[in-house]
């Protein structure tokens, strides 16, 4: 009989058609483990079987003594199927509000410019203009309220710029037709 030099030389090889059993590692014994605290999690093993699993995990000697261990659990993820309810579980009365839209103060404040242009004779209408092209910008990349009063501000502000445009074009005319 042939020896291999791990087997002291007192053990014979055993037949092909008999394969050895295969020794288990550190990490084969935790990959069993880590299937055991699944099943465990996922309810498939009681208290009681899985401490009994897991000491024998750990004292198993072979790959077929830990096989054997984890055999009728799966190794791997689960697909769950998809619970989609025909209809909420709470009546939508008993919902809580959505929280609500904040919103946009630079929006507000180009708006507050810009109706302020008839009181200050205009002088707030280039405040207006540049609040406003700044609160829509912000509002298209947060998706804040307030689109409505900065879209007023730009058209305030706007008006009142084109009418003090228009006054001091009309006063240079009347200065160039006088002289």
């Amino acid at each position: 009989m042939a020896f291999q030099p791990w087997q002291g030389g007192q053990q014979p090889i055993q037949p092909s058609h008999q394969a050895p059993a295969m020794r288990a590692s550190h990490a084969d014994r935790e990959r069993a483990v880590d299937v055991l605290k699944a099943g465990f999690a996922e309810g498939r093993l009681q208290q009681p079987e899985y401490e009994q699993r897991l000491a024998r995990a750990y004292k198993a000697q072979t790959h077929a003594e830990l096989q054997m261990l984890i055999a009728d659990l799966p190794v791997g993820p689960v697909p769950q199927a998809q619970f989609v309810p025909q209809r909420p579980a709470v009546p939508a009365t008993f919902l809580p509000m959505p929280p609500p839209v904040r919103t946009n103060s630079t929006a507000t404040n180009s708006m507050i410019c810009g109706i302020l242009t008839l009181v200050t004779g205009g002088l707030t209408g280039v405040p207006a203009v540049i609040l406003g092209h700044k609160a829509r910008a912000e509002i298209r990349r947060t998706g804040e309220d307030g689109d409505g009063q900065a879209l007023t501000g730009l058209i305030l502000g706007w008006l009142s710029i084109g009418g003090w445009s228009l006054i001091i074009l009309m006063w240079m005319l009347i200065l160039v037709a006088s002289v």
